[in-house]
Parts: C-alpha cells; sequence; structure tokens
C-alpha cells in the first residue's frame, strides 16, 4: 500500500528571533521532515534562518515557491513576540503570494520548558490575540528541546498547506475553464 500513497513536498518556511548566535554562516538551516496527512507522505522541505536578524531581508529567492511559513518568537523574550509583525510583513512582501489573506502561517511560541515558565514574559492570551488579529492563524506553544508539541505544529501547517493548495487549485481550474479554446497556431509559440 505504501507505493500507492500520494507523495507532497512542501517548502515550510520559518521565522522569527531566536535570541541565538549560531548557524551564522549562510543564515539558513535546511532539513526535511516527512509526516503523514490522511493517506499523502508529505515531506516538508524546511527552511530556517535560526534567528539571524541580520538576515531578514534574504530576498525573493529564499521565499519564492514557499507553501506555507512558520511565524515563531521565544514565550520568555518580549522582544521576539513584538517583532513578529515585520517578519509577517517581510514574508508576505518577499513570497508575494497570490492570495495573502488566506496564505498559511502559524505562530510557535517556543521554549515553554524554561524555568517551568517561572520566566515567562508572553502570555498565551496575547499570543492568541496576534493571531486572532492575523485572521485567526493556529497557535502552538512547543518546546523544541523537549520535543514537547513540535510534530503537532508541523502536522497542522501541512494540513493547511495542502488544503491552500487544494483551494488553489480548485480557483485556477474554475478560471481556466473559462478562458475560451485559442486557435491552434502553426510555428514557435513564443
Amino acid at each position: 500500500m505504501d507505493s500507492a500513497r500520494k507523495r507532497t513536498l512542501l517548502k515550510v518556511i520559518v521565522l522569527g528571533d531566536s535570541g541565538q548566535q549560531y548557524k551564522a554562516t549562510i543564515g539558513a538551516d535546511f532539513l526535511t521532515k516527512e509526516v503523514l496527512v490522511e493517506d499523502k507522505i508529505v515531506t516538508l522541505q524546511i527552511w530556517d534562518t535560526a534567528g539571524q536578524e541580520r538576515f531578514q531581508s534574504l530576498g525573493v529567492a529564499f521565499y519564492r515557491g514557499a507553501d506555507c511559513c512558520i511565524l515563531v518568537y521565544d514565550v520568555n523574550a518580549k522582544r521576539t513576540f513584538n517583532n513578529l509583525n515585520t517578519w509577517h510583513d517581510e514574508f508576505l512582501n518577499q513570497a508575494s503570494p497570490s492570495d495573502p489573506k488566506n496564505f498559511p502561517f502559524i505562530l510557535v511560541g517556543n521554549k515553554i520548558d524554561l524555568d517551568g515558565g517561572g520566566r515567562r514574559m508572553v502570555s498565551e492570551k496575547k499570543a492568541k490575540e496576534w493571531c486572532a488579529s492575523k485572521g485567526n492563524i493556529p497557535y502552538f506553544e512547543t518546546s523544541a528541546k523537549e520535543d514537547h508539541n513540535v510534530d503537532t505544529a508541523f502536522l497542522c501547517i501541512a494540513k493547511l498547506a495542502i488544503e491552500h493548495e487544494h483551494n488553489q487549485d480548485i480557483y485556477f481550474n474554475t478560471v481556466a475553464e473559462q478562458v475560451p479554446d485559442a486557435e491552434p497556431r502553426s510555428g514557435c509559440a513564443c
């Protein structure tokens, strides 16, 4: 049955301030992760800036072809939360998605494991309010260190991206059906 499963490849952009100073050689980390959505094996091609703010303007090539975007902040650092609007707008400006209002985003509040939550600076309520202001994007609190809720967030973004892709296909198929057949031409199609 595995060979009969459909495979899907999704480009996932991860943006946000991490406050960490590592992986500075090229400014982005690249990895893949497979998730199963219904009966599809979905390969997530994850492009992560590693929170390097100096790579904030990475250019169109980094964003081109993105299927979804994960915005990340540190629940213990208010500055990382305050910069979310900048990252969100940067993505929309650079990626130029055809339907920006419905483009699949999720927000991840990371590092919930630190000090048993005692160092927390951004409340879950405040994060959910931000998500509501951006069209009710899903919100997850995670600990990458303890691998808490990370897979759930990736599964959610994969489902959103596939649903968005399906809705785009329906839109473009409807538009294409309305275009009358062109007269056959001979020679070059340039």
